[in-house]
């Protein structure tokens, strides 16, 4: 068993009070053991998210830009680049702060392996796959607008986007790939940067 999972469980059985006294007493430990790594590894713990956040928006401008090429688009540059580099970059920051970052540092993900595969999900789903879907309605509509591209009427709109996406989709592939082991390296770095922090003796405990 590893150490987190060791001593956030061993703080449980000595605690006899209420749930909600045991889960504020997991976080005051665990919070009061971050505070004492050093500067560089606190940082990676906090604000790991923000650089998943960053390569989703990275995602989000290369797929936007593939887009605006094959749909002839050539107006509204600043329209489309804009929300295509910030809408990813917010969703992929706070999805891993909320399924990685935060419960990792609250007791509730105490696995090394879930810790990886979690973040490697996140990383893919919110950092590399939504960016390419989220291009699709922007750069449909630009090209509506602006009439670059002769989009299909009602019957064959599907088989229209399909023909679209599948060379986009092919060269987003490596970024995503990319996108998901760095998230899950990521994870297993803070995963471990917490197993450090529980490895510092108290204070008080230091002669």
């Amino acid at each position: 068993m590893s150490n987190v999972g060791f001593q956030v469980k061993e703080l449980e059985k000595e605690n006899h009070k209420s749930d909600h006294s045991t889960k504020e007493n997991v976080r005051s430990l665990i919070t009061r053991k971050i505070n004492q790594l050093p500067q560089a590894d606190r940082n990676l713990l906090e604000n790991g998210s923000m650089y998943v956040g960053l390569n989703a928006a990275f995602c989000g401008v290369i797929s936007n830009s593939f887009f605006r090429r094959i749909l002839h688009v050539t107006k509204a540059r600043i329209a489309s680049g804009l929300p295509m580099a910030v809408i990813p970059f917010l969703t992929a920051h706070a999805s891993y702060t909320s399924f990685v970052t935060l419960p990792l540092t609250s007791g509730y993900l105490n696995c090394e392996t879930c810790t990886t595969t979690r973040a490697g999900l996140v990383g893919f789903v919110f950092g590399g796959l939504y960016p390419v879907l989220l291009a699709i309605p922007v750069n449909g509509g630009l090209a509506a607008r602006y009439e670059s591209a002769l989009l299909p009427k009602k019957g064959n709109i599907i088989s229209y986007w399909i023909r679209i996406c599948k060379p986009i989709f092919r060269k987003m592939l490596f970024p995503a790939l990319l996108q998901t082991v760095f998230s899950a390296y990521l994870g297993s770095r803070q995963y471990k940067v917490l197993i450090k922090a529980f490895q510092i003796p108290e204070p008080g405990l230091v002669k």
